[in-house]
């Protein structure tokens, strides 16, 4: 028990959406006046019950954990899951609707890119700003002064007002302040979607110091799956608003992917009459099949992926038939376009087969589409989108955990040598 840092019991956070500070002061007057009395002509007791659970949102619902000192925590869950909420209600930022927060020790928090800055002041004079705001006094910040503007690499701005700072610039100096001014607990949510390769470095390299050499606390928020394997030893799953899981990270991590990726991976039609297609065409089966490389079945980079699908034929005259498969982005980027040998076929059931090979794609979101085309140029059947899926990341030996340049991941490397003196 002595060992817990930080603990949640029964958070909740709820919000009434559109009520006050949408309109005029005396519109917003009025319609405190009007709830307070009940007053609305126009609806009935039950209508007006329903329009007011409408404007409702509970961010967070009876969420409960224990942080123990030296834990570094990932946070995990879609956009909207209450993460930045839970965070900012950690901070002490904002307050519970209902339940307890018990912590021991300095917080320090980097929620937002500059956050507690002002706009107006040099990075030099921010330093002890926003190192104040973390309750640390002048004497600590200069004995850390040096350390923070050498990690932060902004040596050149120092004295240049932070309003013409880049977002890089911002969150570089945000963070060196909130790493180094020795809090029990650092709070960071989302750091390493700004910054280059060697910035992320360093603050992974930081986080890791102030929890293993220092035994601080680390909570952590980001949308890298591979990021937070490697940084954290435990993981928080939270989903609109309610605590899904809390344990090892690699177990709740896995389980938080198996639910995210969009899987339309199969598609069969029993009755030709019913299914797409047309007088020449019609989709018997589709079926994306991952050679998967664990007992986790997560598709992701390396995965090897087998398209296979059977159609029936119903040729009105002989004809050499052609199929294209396409492989596009989510967005519509073709990544590329594969056919097969055109030739004639008997009518009856066509089989067909694609391998797409591990170490090839980049992550992200891709749909299929299979084009039926005779005589090598004119189309006779057109099914897009008919196939879905998400790839995930995977990475080792790298340090970078920003977005992986590229609509392809080809595993092939440069080749560097050297002649001897």
């Amino acid at each position: 028990m002595s060992n817990i840092i930080l603990k949640a019991e029964n958070i909740s956070k709820y919000y009434k959406l559109g009520v006050i500070g949408t309109r005029s002061f005396k519109e917003d007057i009025q319609s405190v006046w009007k709830k307070a009395f009940k007053i609305n002509n126009n609806l009935s007791a039950d209508e007006q019950a329903n329009e007011a659970h409408k404007n409702e949102l509970w961010a967070l619902k009876d969420v409960s954990f224990e942080i123990f000192k030296g834990d570094v925590v990932g946070f995990v869950g879609k956009n909207g899951a209450g993460k930045s909420t839970l965070l900012k209600i950690l901070s002490r930022i904002t307050l519970p609707t209902s339940g307890s927060i018990k912590g021991i020790g300095r917080i320090a928090s980097l929620l937002e890119v500059g956050t507690g800055f002002h706009a107006e002041l040099t990075g030099r004079e921010n330093i002890f700003l926003n190192g104040q705001i973390l309750g640390m006094h002048k004497k600590e910040i200069m004995n850390k002064f040096d350390e923070i503007v050498a990690f932060s690499g902004i040596e050149r701005f120092l004295d240049t007002p932070v309003k013409r700072y880049s977002s890089g610039m911002y969150v570089r100096l945000a963070f060196a302040i909130a790493a180094h001014l020795d809090p029990e607990i650092l709070i960071v949510d989302e750091v390493l979607a700004v910054g280059d390769a060697e910035f992320q470095k360093k603050c992974l390299g930081k986080m890791k110091e102030v929890s293993a050499e220092q035994g601080k606390t680390v909570l952590f928020v980001s949308h890298n799956a591979q990021a937070l394997k490697n940084l954290c030893n435990k993981a928080i799953h939270l989903e609109k608003g309610r605590l899904l899981g809390i344990g090892r990270t690699q177990e709740i991590i896995t389980n938080y992917l198996k639910n995210e990726q969009i899987h339309e991976l199969q598609k069969k039609y029993n009755d030709p009459d019913q299914a797409p297609g047309n007088d020449n065409i019609r989709i018997k089966k589709l079926e994306l099949i991952p050679q998967y490389l664990d007992q986790n079945k997560i598709i992701d980079i390396r995965t090897p992926l087998v398209v296979e699908f059977e159609f029936w034929y119903l040729p009105s005259e002989i004809i050499d038939l052609g199929v294209s498969l396409t492989l596009n982005t989510v967005l519509g980027d073709c990544i590329f376009d594969v056919d097969s040998v055109a030739k004639p076929y008997k009518k009856g059931v066509v089989k067909g087969r694609c391998k797409i090979p591990g170490n090839l794609l980049n992550n992200g979101s891709y749909t299929i589409s299979l084009f039926f085309v005779k005589n090598t140029s004119a189309a006779i059947f057109e099914f897009e989108e008919c196939l879905s899926f998400d790839i995930e990341d995977f990475r080792e030996n790298t340090a970078w955990y920003g977005d992986w340049p590229g609509a392809i991941r080809p595993q092939f490397k440069v080749q560097l040598e050297q002649e001897e003196e």
